[in-house]
């Protein structure tokens, strides 16, 4: 294995890009390719080395029955990020934020925040051992 890109299935796409924007991310890939359309129906997001795909429900038809066509989900992504302090201060106040900035009792600094589409998010920046 070398990789894994959630593909994260949005009723909205326009207010999920200007979301992720805000946290960062860029769009890098899209369906249809950019400059076609503003209506796309999947989108590649990347910040750093975390890809996010997101696809809209529209577009799975009747394809993929076991996928739920509800938003958000029993489902935490976990990104880690340095500088996570820093990060926390950019976003506290421009999205919703669930658990604040705390040190966990495994050392880690964690927030956790929830998206447009209701998926929850936890940043995390571990201790380094040394």
């Amino acid at each position: 294995m070398e990789s894994l890109s959630p593909n994260i299935f949005v009723k909205d796409m326009n207010a999920t890009i200007a979301f992720y924007k805000i946290l960062g991310f860029e769009l890098t890939m899209t369906v249809p390719e950019k400059g076609e359309s503003v209506d796309y129906v999947w989108v590649m997001m990347t910040n750093g080395s975390v890809s996010f795909m997101f696809q809209t429900f529209a577009s799975l038809g009747d394809t993929l029955p076991d996928i739920s066509r509800h938003d958000g989900g029993s489902l935490l992504l976990y990104i880690n990020i340095k500088s996570i302090g820093t990060f926390f201060e950019a976003v506290k106040d421009k999205v919703p934020v669930l658990h604040g900035l705390e040190k966990t009792f495994y050392g880690a600094m964690e927030f956790s925040i929830k998206d447009v589409n209701g998926y929850v998010l936890t940043f995390a920046e571990h201790e380094q051992q040394g």
